[in-house]
């Protein structure tokens, strides 16, 4: 199994590379385009890791998880249901959540598994998914949820979960994962409070793939968040968010506060 990487280099270059016991073994090209190994060796403490893919888009799933759905007493559903995050949105490892400009209400998070694509697919059978999928990834779906009913009248999925920084992934792309064994972990500032098995999805990833493949064409670095199960939960100003999935790593990323002066007067004591 590789675990590719996206690093800025000390001299400033944006590098593809692979993750080995003395460093960052750096590539030529991009991880899904036939990557060359070079000599080079970038020691991890002189790489700054980024997010491992720049997708054109992010797809997010909702309820594709059995334990979270009987929960909320919702049917399985026929179709995958997920709404798309912006490419902008996307976030790499250590850096930091951005609360929107002017809003002081709930943001919450959610670790998941995101399939990472790997080629261009469209309309594929299941069969022919699994070669699509490039590797998988951390992912942390961040919501400011008092947007998404803020109009009674249409709930506003893309906006919420779409703010500059809400979609974190990282660190690495694993680009072999056995999901059927594998458990998200979430933690925040260093409580635990998600911890849940992949099995339990109710669309497998080859299957999700297949499926939205033939809703849209998905390419190279794209990211399906497979969504997340119990234990959703807000982020406190200053607090730091940890999605751990043993074999890809762990994905940290700290929600830093609006500068108050940039806040209308009312809400900055609802922020403080």
């Amino acid at each position: 199994m590789t675990l590719w990487v996206r690093f800025r280099s000390q001299d400033g270059r944006v590098c593809c590379g692979a993750l080995e016991a003395a460093g960052v073994r750096e590539y030529s090209g991009d991880w899904f385009h036939h990557p060359l190994a070079t000599d080079v060796v970038v020691p991890l403490a002189k790489a700054t890791l980024l997010a491992p893919c720049v997708p054109t888009k992010i797809v997010a799933l909702w309820n594709n998880f059995h334990a979270l759905a009987a929960k909320l007493g919702k049917a399985a559903p026929t179709h995958p249901l997920y709404l798309i995050k912006p490419a902008s949105c996307t976030a790499g490892p250590g850096e930091p959540i951005t609360r929107p400009v002017g809003y002081a209400g709930k943001i919450a998070y959610e670790g998941e598994l995101g399939i990472v694509i790997g080629r261009r697919c469209q309309a594929v059978t299941a069969a022919q998914a699994s070669a699509c999928i490039g590797g998988y990834t951390c992912v942390n779906d961040v919501t400011a949820a008092d947007v998404l009913h803020e109009n009674g009248d249409f709930a506003q999925w893309c906006r919420a979960k779409g703010f500059d920084t809400f979609g974190c992934l990282g660190p690495v792309i694993a680009s072999d994962f056995d999901y059927v064994h594998g458990r998200v972990i979430t933690r925040l500032d260093g409580a635990e409070r998600q911890n849940y098995p992949l099995a339990d999805m109710i669309f497998s990833p080859a299957e999700l793939v297949s499926r939205i493949s033939h809703d849209m064409t998905l390419l190279p670095g794209d990211v399906i968040a497979c969504g997340t199960s119990l234990g959703i939960g807000s982020i406190r100003d200053g607090a730091t968010v940890e999605v751990a999935i043993e074999g890809i790593g762990s994905l940290t990323n700290k929600l830093a506060p609006e500068p108050a002066a940039q806040l209308p007067r009312a809400q900055r004591a609802a922020v403080a």
